[in-house]
């Protein structure tokens, strides 16, 4: 009798890096079985001016690959950045810097639909090589009281989390409908990365 396969892809121990301090995207890229590293990246987050949504996260996604690679007390040879923003109304909604802020972001979404773009980018640090992508979703928000957004932003869900709210979590309440990748809404378009693993050798099918 075959035993069965426990993870779809595997990789070599100590080669894959992935650049955040998301507990989120840590879980999805764990999900796959990988085995990686997690060495938060230090690259400065700051919109420019005029910059388009895709624009934004492209670079902040190579930023972050590019600043934990250059690191030579880092071993791995792929690194995994990635960046997630909310827009509304042409706004890009980072994370809220406190509760007011959170307010106001959760106050504007309610009722409404808007776009999430999360970007990606993996760096080849053998070969210099960079794959890199951006997936955009829309997002449909039920209308919410403003009891509602209050208790939200007082279980400290909203704090750290673009658009001051979690798909994933309590704030999956939040959501009527989405359109596009469930995964790049919790911050990682995850088929997207692993095309971009596959296609650079950094994993491979386990089977």
């Amino acid at each position: 009798m075959t035993s069965p396969i426990t993870h779809l892809f595997r990789n070599p121990p100590g080669t894959l890096v992935l650049a955040s301090a998301s507990p989120r995207r840590r879980e999805l890229l764990a999900s796959l079985g990988l085995d990686f590293a997690v060495i938060p990246s230090c690259a400065e987050e700051t919109p420019l001016d005029g910059e388009l949504p895709r624009a934004h996260v492209l670079r902040l996604s190579c930023a972050k690959a590019l600043d934990v690679a250059e690191r030579k007390d880092i071993g791995g040879r792929w690194f995994v950045g990635s960046d997630t923003i909310v827009v509304q109304d042409g706004l890009l909604l980072g994370k809220p810097a406190d509760d007011k802020q959170a307010h106001s972001m959760l106050s504007a979404l309610q009722g409404r639909r808007h776009d999430v773009y999360s970007g990606f980018a993996v760096y080849d640090r053998q070969t210099g090589q960079t794959l890199s992508g951006a997936a955009r979703t829309g997002v449909q928000f039920r209308e919410l009281t403003g009891a509602e957004i209050a208790g939200y932003i007082a279980t400290g869900e909203p704090r750290d989390k673009a658009g001051a709210y979690a798909i994933q979590g309590l704030g999956a309440y939040l959501v009527r409908a989405i359109e596009g990748s469930y995964t790049s809404v919790v911050g990682l378009p995850l088929s997207e990365v692993v095309d971009a693993l596959l296609s650079l050798g950094a994993i491979q099918t386990a089977s």
